[in-house]
């Protein structure tokens, strides 16, 4: 009985590793500097990201897909950031069965500066030419396909509401990555788990001579938190898997 409860768990964790994704060769170097700067986290926000890796760690032993809902007020900026690097991250580090979402208080644009970060970071960009819809400002919302792999499909992103029928609606983890949402959107309806992880906004420098700088500096920033995050989660699971093989 004891071996089957072992191969149970073995199987519960082992199908969410894979081998690791090839990127996009620009991509490719970028991230592989990351792990580098793990010490550049500081410890607690390392604590905050290590609960974002226990509960996909927990969705994992119950043979469950873990979703992730990062959350903003625009859905313009950071919210895009985390979803697309940390749907990165598992495929850099070989960890399937990770859904990314993204959504705000209220619906604008992806903002296109935001979208030339991740260019600069290696992502191929292809900016689709309809709008989904035009927000109160007449700012058109329109979608970008993101791509991080040739063997991965695109991620399509563009700005909606953390509700929206293409984000999950229960079993779910929230992370709000701005103050202001955290404060505005007390509930999440559907979330099992809610994290606070606010990032400077880099808004506050368009149109200055530090605007490409604060940006790819935010977007690093936040690229190296969600590679944490799948560094610590892939440690553990390996660790797990020699456990239930003893």
């Amino acid at each position: 009985m004891k071996k089957i409860i072992t191969i149970l768990t073995l199987f519960s964790l082992t199908f969410s590793l894979n081998a690791q994704t090839k990127l996009n060769k620009k991509l490719q170097r970028y991230c592989s500097t990351l792990e580098q700067e793990f010490t550049a986290i500081s410890v607690d926000q390392k604590k905050e990201l290590e609960e974002i890796g226990d509960y996909i760690f927990e969705k994992f032993t119950l043979k469950q897909e873990a979703l992730i809902l990062f959350i903003c007020t625009h859905n313009s900026r950071r919210s895009h950031l985390g979803q697309i690097w940390l749907q990165t991250a598992a495929a850099y580090y070989g960890i399937n069965n990770i859904k990314t979402y993204s959504g705000g208080t209220e619906a604008t644009a992806f903002n296109y500066r935001a979208a030339l970060a991740l260019e600069r970071a290696g992502f191929n960009i292809a900016k689709q030419t309809a709008p989904v819809s035009e927000s109160a400002n007449q700012v058109q919302n329109i979608p970008y396909q993101i791509g991080y792999a040739k063997s991965a499909p695109s991620m399509i992103v563009y700005s909606k509401k953390y509700n929206d029928i293409n984000n999950p609606k229960q079993n779910f983890l929230a992370v709000m990555v701005c103050s202001e949402a955290d404060k505005t959107c007390p509930n999440v309806d559907g979330a099992e788990l809610r994290i606070a992880m606010p990032y400077e906004d880099p808004k506050y420098f368009d149109n200055t001579p530090a605007e490409m700088q604060k940006y790819d500096e935010r977007c690093r920033q936040i690229a190296r938190d969600q590679f944490y995050i799948m560094y610590y989660l892939k440690k553990k699971l390996i660790l797990q898997n020699e456990r239930s093989l003893n």
